[in-house]
């Protein structure tokens, strides 16, 4: 099968991330660790570290232990709000990390310059066509649009209505990768027909052989359909709190109870809204180490994008990449 058409439309975003295809591992906490990273970059695609709430020491050790498991290009995402950022950013420098992913809400100028400054590329994620723009001239060097189809965190947005709003805009001027709700190589060849350099993808990969995603983790995904991952509810308006998607369970009863106890204390004044925001974010950090890394997948948060209903099977990464590439070349190529 020919690749050809698929080389030329993916140039731009191979070429921006030094990889063969332009693939990109979706950051999941807990789960994009050195083993699924290295294992994504070793088979072609582009492996990100989920920093989440990581401390900077932690980091150091896993982009260090990335490193010494492939000697291909990988990525950091790190969250803006962190206390810690610009130590990590600092360590990310150290290290000599390509490309640096910023999530979690609108990065700083100073975050900006300083990642910039070591000679790191800066990738973003644009949640609406202003702020893509926002980003271009701010410097950022790729964006990424992701729709509310994705797991973990989402907007309100679905990735289709999100890429048809900023690609025809935007894509000319720099490079745009789409998520949230990818399963397929089919919809890899749309995106990147319609503009796009790039993909990104969590969802697919965590049933692979080389996720460490405790055994239950993995049969709550195999068994799932697509209407099993759900967003969180908002209890309280008063509380800002960004919806997640995640497979259905009895974690869904004890996070509305968790924003009842944070938005008691922000009325109380025990709490300011900043470090109310950062209880609910510790709150996910853990309650998904207990889905992944404990197998407790009642109590725990089995985060997942409607993408779950594709993933039929335990298998290597390396399979799963050439499966998605060979979709989305067969799709061109019927399309003339």
């Amino acid at each position: 099968m020919s690749h050809d058409k698929l080389d030329r439309l993916m140039a731009r975003g191979t070429e921006f991330l030094g990889t063969r295809w332009a693939i990109m591992g979706g950051a999941m906490s807990w789960i994009s660790e050195r083993n699924l990273v290295s294992a994504i970059s070793n088979a072609g695609g582009f492996g990100v570290i989920a920093c989440g709430a990581m401390p900077p020491e932690l980091l150091d050790k896993e982009i260090a232990a990335t490193k010494a498991m492939t000697d291909k290009p990988f990525g950091v995402n790190l969250i803006t709000m962190h206390p810690d950022i610009d130590d990590l950013i600092d360590i990310c420098a150290r290290h000599e990390v390509s490309h640096v992913v910023l999530a979690g809400g609108l990065p700083s100028g100073k975050s900006i310059d300083r990642i910039k400054g070591n000679g790191a590329k800066l990738i973003a994620f644009a949640p609406a066509l202003a702020l893509a723009k926002k980003l271009k001239r701010s410097g950022v060097d790729a964006l990424v649009v992701e729709g509310m189809e994705a797991g973990g965190h989402i907007g309100p947005v679905s990735t289709s209505v999100l890429a048809q709003e900023i690609l025809p805009h935007v894509a000319a001027d720099m490079p745009v990768f789409v998520a949230g709700g990818i399963g397929r190589g089919e919809a890899i060849a749309a995106y990147l027909e319609m503009g796009a350099v790039g993909v990104q993808l969590g969802t697919r990969f965590v049933c692979a052989h080389e996720c460490i995603a405790h055994e239950n983790f993995k049969k709550m995904f195999l068994r799932a359909s697509a209407r099993d991952a759900v967003p969180s509810v908002q209890i309280d308006p008063r509380l800002p709190v960004i919806p997640v998607r995640a497979l259905k369970n009895r974690e869904t009863e004890n996070f509305s109870a968790k924003q009842r106890e944070v938005a008691a204390k922000l009325d109380s004044g025990e709490l300011e809204m900043g470090e109310a925001q950062l209880q609910i974010e510790h709150y996910w950090a853990g309650a998904l180490k207990r889905a992944v890394i404990d197998g407790d997948v009642e109590s725990g948060s089995v985060m997942a994008g409607q993408s779950v209903g594709m993933v039929k099977r335990e298998e290597p990464i390396a399979d799963i990449v050439k499966e998605l590439v060979d979709e989305a070349a067969a799709a061109l190529s019927n399309r003339g």
